[in-house]
């Protein structure tokens, strides 16, 4: 599953929910592996995405992704790079593309589609395409998104 993954998802929410929900420390927070992801919103700036307690006690690093923003077009379009740091085998694979797009549709519903560029990172492309699901590595994108759209559309997210 490396290479480049697309993941598309079709949300009932304004772009800006949207993009709040992923930019947003007090959003991002709340859906997925439920580590807070903090971002400076301006090419050049900083993103660092952070482990969950659970994550920390069972060994992982504070700081379990971190990257650089590219392009920022709120509430449209976010480009960064994305570095995997939870274990050596991924942290070395080095930093990946990730863009994000939200276009406006019809009654209310926003497609979000999310583009990760993981040439030269296979074990991060299997992470991310939910290979390890199954031990408790959790589903990769689909999952997240699946959470954010559960959590944006209803109030709760899977975990709640």
């Amino acid at each position: 599953m490396s290479g480049t993954q697309v993941y598309k998802v079709y949300i009932r929410a304004t772009p800006q929910r949207i993009w709040d929900a992923i930019t947003s420390p007090e959003w991002n927070g709340r859906y997925g592996y439920r580590g807070t992801t903090e971002m400076e919103l301006r090419p050049g700036g900083a993103v660092a995405g952070r482990s969950n307690p659970g994550m920390i006690a069972a060994g992982a690093p504070e700081i379990g992704v971190d990257g650089e923003i590219l392009e920022v077009d709120p509430p449209h379009r976010l480009v960064q790079t994305f570095r995997m740091l939870m274990d050596p085998g991924t942290a070395a694979e080095g930093f990946t593309r990730l863009t994000y797009e939200i276009k406006e549709g019809k009654d209310g519903v926003c497609a979000l589609t999310v583009v990760h560029e993981l040439a030269g990172a296979p074990n991060l492309g299997r992470l991310m395409g939910g290979e390890f699901e199954e031990m408790g590595a959790g589903g990769g994108w689909a999952w997240v998104l699946s959470d954010l759209k559960s959590l944006l559309e209803t109030g709760s997210a899977f975990g709640d």
